[in-house]
């Protein structure tokens, strides 16, 4: 590896699409991102926190990619296959029109499986078009060698940890690492890539014509009937959907977690070092995405979250951090150790490139309020928790009725200390108070005197000195005067009735310092510094949390407004990032499930104000 990203040139961000220009497949293992020039520029197999095997998104000339383009001068436009994960880039040119069919086969949820398959189909649908493919795999985020092996008519991409096959129906030749193709498509004529994970009982299969398209029309079925348990039927069905779609696509099949987004370290800033893996379990995100899947009634993904808790998630064990961790692996594992990777230069030159997450370590109090909202929930939408789920809880509850009163790091993971977040008081008292709901509708037994005492006291500290005299709203945190968008969620979780003069005030506030063209910051870094250099965009949960809580307080015509400017934020396909920059453009891991689930919570209830 030449030197790292710090003593290189300026690098050429021509060669990078923008984090907007991608659409998502795939299987609920893993997934891939296909740019609008149709390449796949970030692909990790077998599962989301794999190592990469395509990574070009992060570094152009060592990430790896899978090229597949027509070779004349094109236009291209993306699409899904309608209420499908199938993923589809057109080619314009001047003498006929292609198309790219991108999926991953998913035929159901069987955990067992243990072919990873990636298919691309071209269809030459007018004309006729040249096309040209390379696959140019670096596994281990680049840093392992590999060598490539013609097998008959088989590509095979061999490494010490990783073996992948690409078989096709042109012929394919070897070129160094990689392996090339050209052909030339006429009108009703098309070709087939299948990429596979082989080794072990696992060996390289022909992907004939015949095979893919069965593939395709097992997993078109596959999203089809999924995607009908939804009971939506409001406005904007087109776009909840679509992030329905995009959450069921952040779920781990085998284990029941829920990523909080298929990426890492793409930047919140370019330049910026703001880049983090989110290839993870955050305990809240996950849980605010059963909430939302709930609320449209999908609720197998709720019952295998749940299962994914009861079994990796133990109220006994004494960490610093508390009974829970702020986030776990996919498979449930606790260690996340952060490690940098040097030799990769970032998106378009925004090193650092991190792997694993240093605020698995972090005090988050608010984490166990997101948990047992949801588990309330589930008892009331999908079905009633067994009795050792409520034994957990109550073990939780009892654990927050002791510690609620520490400062953290809160829910923004910052790095510049701990604070008496007013945010995280907020979700300690949500964790009793939904508890105690639990226990009075079902007559479950809690120790209900020490868990209501707990509540009251939590409710009062808030109202004194989470609220600012001088700014007239409730605050950041304890005894300051800076805002956060955080206390959004004061009326969302009945903590305060939307109404009450109080809450408009922090409204109008929050309105005035916070809120651009209805885009909202979480915070002011110069006013709260969080330990890290430069700035950030505005943060999109925030934005539709902003939506909701106008929607509460009455003023519905200017939540609308603010919904639909929120919605000319999405990429082409509907997909959001974390964060959105001040010239609009998508920032921060892509997709992410806080924004898709907090656009479905808006657009619920956004939709039934307007009756």
């Amino acid at each position: 590896m030449s030197g790292t990203p710090n003593d290189r040139d300026e690098p050429d961000t021509s060669r990078y699409l923008p984090i907007a220009e991608h659409g998502l497949i795939g299987d609920l293992r893993s997934v891939a991102l296909v740019g609008t020039d149709g390449t796949i520029d970030w692909y990790c197999c077998p599962s989301f926190d794999a190592p990469s095997v395509f990574a070009s998104i992060l570094d152009a000339e060592r990430g790896g990619r899978f090229e597949l383009a027509a070779t004349v001068p094109a236009k291209t436009k993306q699409f899904y296959f309608p209420d499908t994960n199938v993923l589809i880039t057109r080619f314009f040119t001047e003498d006929g029109v292609g198309e790219v069919q991108d999926f991953m086969p998913v035929d159901g949820e069987s955990t067992e499986s243990e072919r990873h398959r990636l298919i691309r189909r071209v269809l030459c649908v007018r004309g006729s078009i040249p096309f040209r493919t390379r696959v140019a795999p670096r596994f281990d985020y680049g840093t392992r060698p590999h060598i490539v092996r013609m097998d008959g008519e088989v590509a095979v991409f061999e490494s010490a940890e990783l073996s992948l096959a690409l078989t096709a129906t042109v012929p394919v030749e070897a070129d160094g690492l990689d392996a090339r193709a050209d052909f030339k498509l006429s009108e009703g004529e098309s070709a087939v890539f299948a990429l596979d994970q082989v080794g072990g009982e696992v060996t390289p299969r022909r992907c004939a014509r015949t095979e893919a398209e069965e593939q395709f029309a097992t997993t078109v079925a596959y999203w089809r009937h999924w995607l009908s348990a939804s009971k939506y039927r409001g406005r904007w069905r087109e776009m909840v959907h679509r992030s329905a779609l995009t959450l069921k696509l952040l779920t781990y099949a085998p284990t029941g977690a829920i990523v909080a987004a298929p990426t890492t370290s793409l930047p919140e800033q370019l330049g910026g070092e703001r880049n983090w893996d989110y290839r993870y379990v955050w305990v809240r995100d996950a849980a605010f995405c059963v909430y939302a899947l709930l609320r449209l009634g999908f609720t197998g993904e709720a019952e295998a979250f749940m299962k994914f808790v009861t079994r990796h998630v133990s109220p006994g064990d004494g960490k610093p951090s508390g009974p829970l961790q702020i986030m776990y692996g996919i498979d449930g594992r606790t260690d996340l150790t952060e490690r940098e990777l040097p030799h990769l230069e970032g998106h378009q030159g925004s090193a650092p490139v991190r792997i694993g997450n240093a605020a698995a370590d972090q005090l988050q109090l608010d984490i166990y309020g997101a948990l047992i909202d949801s588990i309330y929930l589930y008892d009331k939408w999908a079905k009633p928790i067994s009795s050792d789920q409520w034994d957990d809880v109550c073990a939780l509850v009892d654990w927050v009725c002791e510690h609620w009163d520490q400062p953290d790091e809160g829910i923004w993971e910052t790095r510049g200390g701990r604070k008496n977040f007013l945010y995280s008081r907020l979700m300690c008292w949500v964790a009793i108070e939904r508890a105690i709901r639990m226990a009075n509708r079902r007559g479950l037994p809690a120790d209900l005197p020490r868990w209501q005492e707990s509540r009251d006291t939590i409710y009062r500290r808030i109202m004194t000195r989470g609220w600012s005299e001088s700014r007239q709203a409730f605050v950041q945190h304890e005894d300051g005067d800076v805002l956060d968008a955080a206390v959004l969620m004061m009326p969302l979780t009945k903590f305060i009735a939307p109404t009450d003069p109080k809450w408009l005030s922090t409204l109008d506030a929050l309105t005035q310092e916070l809120v651009s063209d209805s885009l909202v910051y979480r915070y002011d870094p110069l006013a709260s510094p969080d330990g890290l250099r430069g700035d950030e965009g505005t943060f999109s949960i925030c934005s539709f949390w902003y939506v909701e809580a106008m929607v509460h307080a009455g003023r519905v015509d200017e939540a609308r407004l603010a919904f639909e400017k929120m919605l000319t934020y999405a990429n082409h396909l509907g997909l959001y990032a974390e964060e959105i920059s001040h010239t609009g453009e998508q920032q921060g891991n892509f997709p992410q499930a806080f924004t898709h689930l907090a656009l479905i919570s808006a657009a619920f209830n956004l939709d039934r104000a307007l009756g």
